[in-house]
């Protein structure tokens, strides 16, 4: 279910590093990334490119719900959460998919071990159930049916029960309709960017693997 649990994550990293959150991602993976625009806090000299986030209504009209000019990300955080709050660009988190995909390393820098993505990204839902038998409440950023959980992200187990064309893939989505996933079947990285709240006011996530995968031709 939601919770607080990788937030509970975010502590554990301070208590067992002896550094503030911010800190310890800034140096662990961050600089050694190249993750140049990824914070908590955007920076006045950057704040000409801090993108907007929009809710439908109803009636089919977008409401602002986060001006760039008076966002809340512009000022540092009381708390820098282990669930969310980070900003940063496409490229930036590219490049951690990359990362990833690659089995933790990047451009020389090594951030995980491959034998750990490879456990991260396993279904650790018991008996191997998916979330349709093991989830309490909603999982508004994936299917049920056919979907498992990994460490920190969601994984297909069975396509046709999940309705992906995707077999080898893990992700997860954001709440203004992005998505990003990683299918090393594939060696295949997408980071789909977009704000729109909620995430389920249009299918985009559906539409864009049936896209990406059909043109896979070889």
């Amino acid at each position: 279910m939601y919770s607080l649990s990788t937030d509970v994550c975010g502590y554990l990293v301070e208590a067992v590093s002896g550094k503030t959150f911010d800190q310890y991602l800034q140096e662990t993976i961050f600089d050694p990334l190249g993750m140049k625009d990824t914070s908590f806090v955007v920076a006045p000299e950057k704040q000409d490119r801090f993108c907007a986030n929009y809710r439908r209504a109803a009636d089919k009209s977008l409401q602002l719900i986060d001006d760039p000019a008076q966002s809340d990300y512009l000022t540092e955080p009381s708390f820098f959460s282990g669930g969310g709050g980070l900003t940063g660009t496409t490229e930036d988190y590219l490049r951690f998919c990359e990362m990833v995909r690659r089995g933790g390393e990047l451009d020389g820098a090594r951030i995980l071990g491959p034998r750990t993505i490879a456990l991260m990204h396993l279904n650790h839902l018991k008996d191997g159930k998916d979330l349709t038998q093991m989830a309490i409440g909603g999982f508004s950023e994936t299917a049920n049916e056919g979907v498992g959980f990994g460490l920190g992200f969601a994984t297909t187990l069975d396509r046709v029960k999940s309705g992906s064309i995707a077999a080898g893939d893990f992700y997860w989505g954001g709440a203004a309709s992005t998505i990003f996933w990683v299918d090393a079947e594939e060696d295949l990285t997408v980071v789909f960017m977009t704000q729109l709240m909620p995430s389920g006011a249009f299918n985009f996530r559906g539409q864009l693997k049936s896209i990406i995968y059909s043109s896979i031709v070889e």
